[in-house]
């Protein structure tokens, strides 16, 4: 076995450490570390993460999990292809949300986005509330939606990027204060009565689907529904359906039946024509599929860095600190420690490119004095986990208050390819400068894909800092490549990747060095499948 790659540096020894890092500023993530030291064994990585999701959608007959969702860009950063938008239509109570469910069940597919018409009635004047109280109002004409915000979300979501969806109160016929966010379709379904009544809209959809049931099973499940689910008195339902329902459906939704594509008569109980939907899916999605790591791997390498890079000063101090931690020999509490003191360099070092303005205040002797303060709104600070986790207490040290967001994005062992599998945002990040932190960036797969969440979220592409203890050339080009603004700050850059992605000569699996979990040995059926850069 050949001997691992050396790196030159300098032992230090008795340095300091910064005073915030004491056990006061330690934060939540070192109390959920094992003691350093005690002779425990190592804790075993988790290799799999699916069920860390809650669920998509329950049946009588199984769970279904959402799965990682692979890249759905290129490896210039853009969106290469648009979700894949099913129209739902019919009339009310004819089965379209249990249809739409039974496609999502039989798709199997990770990060499909249910999106129903219902959520988007218009907000009621006074008059048209008392009207509603009555049953006098009629819900079931084109006039009652907001067609503008239903275009203008599918729009956004078929673009990739997270949107805002109102929650409809059917018992007070009203919109509620809250409303829901949904991000990252890769399938859209969109079902409603008027699924097919607006042109812009019908343009939007790339398959529709008309659900044709019994006139008399209709009654019947509006009826239930309506009585069980929202309140109403039978003699309100019946009124009306008679008033207002049936008329609509014979003017406005039955003539829509000739736009579709695919009529799926009996509904839910046509398991012919759901299948049939199903494989047609299938098909368009496997045309859509994207593979970016390699496509890194073999661009824009022979470049000089890009001018948005800052590398931290290689004084002797930060050059023995990296000696200190790339040593396979140094024991755990010595590399948490030596982590540390970088990475609160690090977020020093990247908040002195935040823009600050000119102030003036009033010292305690009375005199002004000119200096400088932030300019900006607010700092949040992003983790890509389960690395980029550890740098949060260093962060919290320097930056008072700052919020804290999550994305967990790993590595799929059967494509290579990065997925996200889960995000935790704050809300209205689209306004802040955001540190997006990563321990080693390899090819700049994982930092990509993060970089592209926040982007979906409204966040300016010059407003997003990425930050890494260590990275490679490939990543860092990568990163640049695919978005010029963005401002990568780090430690030290690598010149090399292996075959297996890893930093060459590197500092090993950050994660399980800091954490104290196992490693995996390499060529092993179990690889690295946390984010790798």
């Amino acid at each position: 076995m050949s001997n691992a790659p050396a790196y030159p540096g300098i032992r230090i020894s008795g340095c300091w450490a910064l005073g915030a890092e004491g056990s006061s500023n330690a934060g939540s993530l070192d109390r959920l570390l094992p003691p350093v030291g005690t002779g425990h064994s190592p804790r075993k990585r988790t290799t799999s993460q699916c069920k860390s999701e809650p669920p998509l959608l329950r049946t009588s007959k199984r769970t279904i999990y959402t799965a990682g969702r692979p890249p759905w860009y290129n490896e210039h950063g853009t969106q290469s292809k648009e979700a894949f938008a099913i129209g739902l239509g019919g009339g009310s109570a004819s089965g379209k949300t249990t249809v739409a469910r039974m496609i999502i069940e039989a798709l199997d597919v990770p990060w499909v986005v249910l999106l129903s018409m219902d959520s988007f009635y218009k907000v009621l004047t006074q008059q048209q509330q008392e009207q509603a109280a009555c049953n006098n109002f009629n819900f079931d004409h084109p006039d009652a939606f907001d067609f503008d915000l239903i275009i203008s979300t599918l729009k956004k979501l078929k673009q990739g990027r997270s949107v805002q969806v109102p929650i409809y109160d059917f018992t007070t016929h009203s919109r509620k204060k809250e409303w829901k966010m949904l991000y990252g379709a890769n399938v859209i379904i969109f079902e409603g009565i008027m699924a097919f009544a607006d042109k812009t809209l019908l343009e939007l959809l790339d398959m529709k689907i008309f659900v044709d049931t019994d006139s008399d099973i209709r009654l019947v499940r509006r009826l239930r529904r309506d009585i069980s689910e929202r309140g109403r008195d039978i003699e309100g339902v019946i009124k009306q359906y008679n008033k207002f329902v049936k008329p609509a459906f014979d003017q406005y939704i039955q003539p829509t039946m000739r736009l579709a594509d695919i009529v799926v008569p009996r509904g839910s109980g046509n398991t012919v024509a759901i299948d049939l939907i199903v494989q047609h899916v299938h098909s368009q999605l496997e045309e859509r599929e994207l593979s970016v790591r390699a496509a890194l791997a073999s661009a824009h390498q022979c470049h000089p860095l890009p001018q948005t890079l800052s590398v931290l000063k290689s004084t002797p101090q930060v050059r023995g600190m990296h000696t200190i931690i790339r040593d396979k020999e140094t024991s755990r509490d010595e590399f948490i420690f030596y982590s540390k003191r970088l990475m609160r360099l690090l977020i020093e070092h990247a908040l002195s490119f935040l823009p600050f303005q000119d102030c003036v205040v009033q010292t305690p002797q009375g005199q002004d004095y000119a200096g400088k303060c932030y300019a900006g709104k607010q700092i949040t600070g992003v983790s890509i986990l389960r690395a980029g986790e550890t740098m949060e207490p260093a962060l919290r040290a320097v930056c008072k208050d700052v919020r804290i967001g999550t994305i967990l994005i790993q590595t799929n062992q059967l494509t290579g390819e990065p997925e996200l599998h889960y995000l935790r945002l704050p809300k209205d990040i689209s306004d802040d400068h955001v540190i997006l932190m990563d321990c080693t960036v390899s090819t700049g797969a994982a930092a990509m894909m993060a970089v592209r969440v926040l982007l979906d979220h409204d966040v300016p592409e010059d407003k997003i800092f990425l930050l890494s203890l260590l990275m490679a050339e490939m990543g860092v080009h990568s990163v640049a490549y695919a978005f010029p603004r963005v401002r990568i700050i780090t430690t030290a850059v690598d010149k090399r990747v292996n075959d297996l992605f890893r930093i060459i000569p590197g500092i090993g699996n950050f994660g399980d060095r800091y954490f104290g979990t196992d490693a995996v040995p390499e060529g092993s059926d179990e690889e690295e499948v946390a984010s790798t850069g």
